[in-house]
């Protein structure tokens, strides 16, 4: 087993894609994504799953069980399982973050270029190696 090794700031800065999953395991998925100004992951709830986000460039709002609160470079956010959250871009820029997701949550390898392109591509038990 090879595991995950690589320096993730790089990656997720130089990302542009809405979604892409890096790294899928048997109980942890690593994932980029970046949102353009004014956009949104969409409110959702993953009833069996706990997620962290972490920021590295941007400016925008989480909101978790209907508390909002600002996020900015650096910040790091749990939403436990069961609560529903929405990440939102309310800057000029790009906002770049990573996510994990324990278990995991979208089909190992799935890349979404943009918001239009999403689409239901939920874990099938199958990881990266």
């Amino acid at each position: 087993m090879k595991g995950f090794v690589d320096d993730i700031e790089k990656l997720t800065v130089e990302n542009d894609l809405f979604r892409k999953v890096l790294y899928t395991g048997k109980h942890l998925q690593l994932v980029l994504m970046t949102l353009q100004p004014g956009e949104e992951i969409g409110s959702e709830v993953h009833e069996g799953h706990d997620q962290f986000f972490r920021i590295e460039e941007g400016k925008g709002e989480v909101v978790i069980d209907g508390k909002a609160t600002a996020i900015e470079d650096d910040d790091a956010i749990i939403v436990p399982a069961g609560a529903e959250h929405n990440v939102i871009n309310t800057g000029s820029e790009p906002l770049r973050l990573y996510t994990l997701y324990g278990p995991p949550e979208h089909r190992d390898g799935v890349v979404h270029a943009t918001k239009a392109d999403e689409k239901e591509e939920h874990f099938d038990g199958k990881t990266t190696e």
